[in-house]
């Protein structure tokens, strides 16, 4: 079954993207004809956590945040009979910010249309918060701080666990993304235990908490990565457990829209946001 949207997709109002406007953006999604879009930006940090990027552009300002409500709202309505758009966020799974996230949810869900949780913050051994993804050098700082890379791992996967698992009200994001964006750097920082149980966890959790799964494809275009997030033997396993597996090539660029589905199992039923079920 031919795959009809990509669903996980940022915009201009993220401070690390480009300056290509969500219009831009729809454009190029009815030219590769995709049925549906989802606009998933990085919401808000919440506001009493730092952001520990040297940039501080993790993620939308607050002061964006009508704006871009705005513009995705009134596109949907000039492109309804063209594409269907979804009015989203990546909201970003930070330990102990849980209020802050579910009063962020609790203000916005009304016009939330699809939305993911993903992990990107660990907090380290001296309590401090670090972004995971942000750099090669920063990682190689990072497994500094925790002592091995295996720890860093320990700890990411211990975190998505709680993210599964946190309950942030009725508008939580129904899909978690990226499991394995730990291993953005995993070429230049292999760690030396497998994680296929640790895993394998993850995924029963995933199904125990009726959730999705971010299919994201950006891993295969990072330098020290080269897969899909999670791998194709991750995707296997998921669907054979009746996991929805949604698609997103996390572009930040209009032009990377569904780059890399071509590398996608081709034997696998992939879902929508809205689907009720995987597979029969």
């Amino acid at each position: 079954m031919a795959i009809i949207g990509d669903y996980h997709v940022h915009t201009n109002f993220c401070p690390h993207g480009s300056e290509h406007t969500i219009e831009q953006y729809i454009e190029s999604a009815i030219s590769l004809g995709l049925k549906e879009i989802s606009f998933t930006e990085h919401a808000p940090l919440p506001q009493s956590f730092a952001d520990p990027t040297p940039e501080k552009d993790s993620a939308m300002s607050w002061d964006d945040l009508s704006k871009y409500i705005e513009q995705i709202t009134r596109y949907k309505r000039i492109y309804h009979n063209k594409i269907a758009i979804n009015l989203g966020f990546e909201l970003d799974y930070i330990e102990g910010f849980e209020d802050e996230i579910t009063y962020f949810l609790n203000d916005t869900g009304s016009v939330i249309d699809d939305s993911i949780l993903s992990v990107h913050m660990l907090k380290n051994p001296a309590d401090n918060y670090v972004c995971l993804d942000f750099s090669r050098e920063m990682f190689a700082e990072i497994i500094n701080q925790f002592g091995s890379v295996d720890k860093v791992y320990e700890e990411y996967y211990r975190t998505l666990q709680l993210a599964i698992q946190a309950d942030l009200g009725r508008y939580k994001p129904k899909r978690i993304g990226h499991i394995t964006l730990i291993e953005k750097f995993i070429k230049k920082y292999p760690p030396e235990n497998n994680y296929d149980k640790t895993i394998d966890l993850i995924l029963d959790e995933i199904i125990n908490q009726n959730l999705s799964l971010d299919i994201n494809t950006a891993g295969l275009f990072k330098e020290d990565c080269k897969q899909i997030y999670p791998s194709k033997p991750v995707i296997q396993k998921a669907y054979n457990k009746g996991i929805p597996l949604i698609p997103g090539s996390d572009s930040h660029v209009s032009s990377q829209l569904t780059t890399g589905f071509n590398q996608l199992p081709a034997d696998i039923t992939f879902s929508t946001p809205h689907s009720k079920t995987q597979h029969n």
